[in-house]
């Protein structure tokens, strides 16, 4: 058996997906193929926006869609911008794209840009299947999203809050999988928010810890993912290095083995991450 490259793999015609931010304070993945470009959420600034779509090549003029998993700030604050200076189509659920013309994160965006969504119903965007699906986020109509093209599938599932069946089912036979794992339990606990707020990330309505991602990682582990990258990380109660630990001991304490070709990469939290291809 021929050995498995631990590198990023280039392949014509494959999905590609890089995060351009990802944390606590801002969000935005970009996620294409050779003819098609899609941003998941828009929370960073069109100035930052626009640095990190040029560092892998792609123009925002030229991105077909942004989906929208919820209307809390740190995934909408730069909708607004994008929308107004290039005019990209809008997917989004109806109740959360009524939240984001009232919370005046936005300003004023385009009715006519605007695409609902229905969770749990595929819809395309030019050659990519896209699969929303609900999460359990304090959010009016959150969603996580699954893309498919040429027999392989990305899933991005970030804001859960936590995860039963239903989002292991959503999840699984991903060939890469962008997966939260925002904060240490310990790390929360013990650090500076305020109670009402390390209440509201422990509850089952905020955030993955490191070890409930390990958990649901494990619940959908097989031999063919080769990636798993880990994103949404709290700037102040993670660290990069203890999160993959966290979640590869986790993930190697629930499966008897892992897939020698599972490559476990952890997201910048304020930077671009690479370009990684399926």
């Amino acid at each position: 058996m021929p050995a498995c490259s631990r590198h990023f793999v280039f392949q014509e015609s494959g999905m590609k997906i890089c995060s351009i931010a990802s944390s606590s304070s801002g969000n935005s993945i970009y996620v294409g193929t050779d003819s098609t470009h899609i941003l998941i959420d828009s929370g960073i600034s069109g100035k930052r926006l626009k640095a990190g779509l040029d560092v892998i090549g792609i123009d925002p003029s030229e991105i077909d869609a942004v989906l929208i998993t919820h209307e809390h700030s740190d995934h909408i604050k730069g909708l607004g911008v994008v929308s107004r200076r290039y005019g990209i189509p809008i997917y989004a659920t109806e109740r959360t794209w009524s939240k984001i013309q009232t919370s005046g994160l936005t300003g004023n965006i385009d009715e006519g840009l605007f695409h609902e969504i229905v969770p749990d119903t595929d819809f395309f965007i030019n050659d990519v299947i896209i699969h929303p699906f609900n999460s359990f986020h304090d959010a009016v109509q959150p969603v996580c999203y699954t893309f498919r093209k040429g027999g392989k599938k990305i899933s991005v599932a970030t804001d859960l809050g936590c995860y039963n069946s239903y989002i292991a089912d959503k999840i699984k036979d991903s060939d890469l999988l962008f997966i939260e794992a925002n904060h240490d339990i310990d790390m929360l606990k013990k650090g500076s928010y305020p109670y009402y707020l390390k209440k509201r990330i422990l509850s089952d309505t905020g955030h993955l810890s490191n070890e409930m991602s390990a958990r649901l990682i494990s619940e959908v582990m097989h031999e063919n993912l080769r990636y798993v990258v880990l994103g949404h990380l709290s700037k102040e109660n993670n660290i990069p290095e203890l999160a993959r630990e966290t979640v590869l001991s986790g993930v190697s304490s629930c499966c008897a083995s892992l897939p020698q070709c599972t490559e476990f990469i952890v997201s910048e939290k304020e930077s671009v991450s690479p370009l990684i291809e399926i």
